[in-house]
């Protein structure tokens, strides 16, 4: 194999572009579809996957993450609070942070509506074969990690 970069056509990553918009559109309806079954929101959704992903953070935190401003975040929060699916909590470290902690009511509503979502992509993966489904998954979890190395790089300029 040569050192040289593979040069991928245009036309090939439109269409993957393509692809991935569109599967991530559909993945994302229907996991509103699934959310109608809970009391929380779609951006509600999002803090609480988030949190479920990476524990406690500030609301600095979580609003970069999301792309949102602080006092969007805090009304989000706000919400969630009175829902009882998150909580404010002072940092151990330093009193006058505090970060948002996510409960068990919404550990369960994460937890389940992912179950949900993965079901659904099951049945949609059973008319692939196991080879393809293999395939599948090393291929996206090496185009992930590519991305992600990509992110970093950007954000060091």
């Amino acid at each position: 194999m040569s050192d040289q970069k593979q040069t991928v056509k245009i036309d090939q990553v439109a269409k993957i572009e393509k692809s991935l918009r569109m599967i991530s559109d559909i993945v994302k309806q229907k996991g509103r579809e699934i959310l109608n079954e809970f009391p929380i929101t779609p951006p509600q959704f999002v803090a609480l996957q988030w949190l479920h992903e990476y524990g406690d953070m500030t609301i600095g935190e979580l609003s970069s993450k999301m792309y949102l401003a602080c006092s969007t975040t805090t009304d989000l929060i706000d919400r969630m609070e009175k829902n009882e699916l998150v909580e404010r909590v002072k940092d151990t470290n330093d009193r006058r942070v505090v970060r948002i902690h996510l409960l068990d009511k919404g550990a369960v509503i994460i937890r389940e509506v992912i179950h949900q979502r993965q079901a659904y992509l099951q049945g949609v993966l059973e008319n692939f074969s196991q080879e393809d489904v293999d395939f599948l998954e090393k291929n996206l979890r090496f185009l992930n990690e590519e991305m992600k190395r990509d992110a970093k790089t950007w954000k060091s300029f």
